[in-house]
């Protein structure tokens, strides 16, 4: 197999406009999602649910995801990725008042669930728009960009949902389902059209899945992306603000408090991660980023104050802007401007993690408690890392091993 020869990366090159229409739409997205996020594990337990039911809620949003990704791929191609995309995000919306709504456990699950299936179409036609959008040498830069919108959202939605949970743990629904609108209308009206995106061309055929799959830099990007969805989507998620209410005893004003925080720091990396992720390649950010982001789980459920606990927040941050950059760099890297399945997968992979970490970590933490909750978490991480170690230094090289 002929190896092409390592480029030096665009940097000074422009990004395409698409890009920042994309980071601005993923703000909107993040900021209700941001909204809700310390409030949702609270509003079930109003309905008198378990740790495994409260998880159960988290887990059923991924689950829609992970069942509807697959046919993401042919709806694009039917109607195009800006409609998918701006449909997508317009049926979270519904689903977000519905469960704003919602009078029952059952009626909160189902209604939440629901915007699982808009949720796989926008993040499915975002990332095909992202990678087709760019070279190699830009790719670490324009995730970055498009990162730091739901970075920024994170950011921000945290702080107004805790002005919002004072007046009422259902406002914050309601203002996601707001939010979600006006991102959904900006991807519809604003995003280039197919005519304008790819002149004089069709849109190219999606590479199969196992050919992919040949590839140890798409297989270990997998074991990465199903390590975060676990603890980082799933686990942190749900078990956080119990922790922050039942054991550090404080409100849960306080855990969007701490989630804003740890949102500034991975916010002010993601610029120099993704600078690092073109410059110096995708292997050794993503061995640092399971390094870091597995060791912070562990530290997690031993923190004596919500101090020590914000601290960690912040270092895994670190680990999760770069974690944020490489994985969809190194996909672009495999698949090229392709797309296909390769990429529904590679969204799905999280969502199995975001499904099953919570409702395992649910048992684990009824039945042994916190720590080994979050210690099963940390495992997958530290084993990503260590798998990351068999990806050419060279980070956009074949490999086949």
């Amino acid at each position: 197999m002929q190896i092409p020869t390592r480029r030096r990366p665009s940097g000074g090159d422009p990004l395409p406009r698409d890009v920042y229409l994309l980071s601005a739409i993923a703000f909107l997205v993040a900021v209700g999602f941001g909204v809700i996020v310390p409030v949702l594990p609270v509003f079930a337990r109003t309905f008198d649910a378990s740790n495994f039911m409260v998880g159960a809620v988290v887990s059923g949003f991924a689950l829609m995801r992970l069942m509807t990704a697959p046919g993401c791929p042919w709806i694009g191609h039917r109607i195009g990725e800006r409609a998918t995309l701006g449909l997508g995000i317009l049926i979270v919306a519904g689903s977000s008042a519905a469960t704003g709504l919602a009078r029952s456990y059952p009626q909160l699950l189902v209604m939440r669930g629901i915007g699982g299936i808009g949720s796989a179409m926008f993040t499915v036609s975002a990332m095909t728009l992202l990678v087709r959008s760019v070279d190699a040498g830009r790719r670490g830069r324009a995730s970055a960009v498009y990162q730091s919108g739901f970075l920024i959202g994170g950011m921000a939605g945290p702080a107004v949902g805790a002005v919002l949970a004072s007046i009422s743990l259902r406002a914050p629904f309601f203002f996601y389902a707001v939010t979600l609108t006006f991102a959904g209308v900006v991807g519809l009206v604003l995003l280039s059209p197919p005519a304008v995106r790819e002149p004089g061309a069709g849109r190219p055929p999606g590479m199969p899945l196992v050919t992919a799959l040949r590839d140890v830099r798409y297989r270990v990007v997998l074991t990465t992306m199903f390590a975060q969805g676990w603890q980082t989507q799933g686990v942190r998620s749900t078990l956080v603000p119990v922790l922050v209410v039942e054991t550090l005893h404080r409100s849960p004003t306080w855990t969007a408090i701490a989630f804003a925080a740890a949102a500034v720091v991975q916010t002010a990396a993601i610029g120099p991660s993704g600078r690092a992720v073109d410059e110096r390649g995708r292997r050794g950010a993503m061995i640092a980023a399971g390094l870091i982001t597995g060791l912070a789980a562990l530290a997690t459920p031993l923190v004596p104050s919500i101090w020590v606990l914000t601290g960690i927040l912040c270092i895994s941050a670190v680990g999760s802007a770069l974690n944020s950059t490489a994985p969809t760099a190194a996909v672009g890297d495999v698949i090229g401007t392709a797309g296909g399945q390769p990429i529904a997968v590679f969204s799905m992979t999280g969502d199995v993690g975001a499904i099953l970490g919570p409702l395992v970590a649910g048992i684990v933490a009824d039945q042994l408690g916190l720590p080994a909750a979050f210690a099963v978490g940390a495992a997958l991480l530290l084993v990503a890392a260590g798998y990351a170690t068999r990806m050419p230094r060279d980070g956009r090289r074949p490999a086949a091993a």
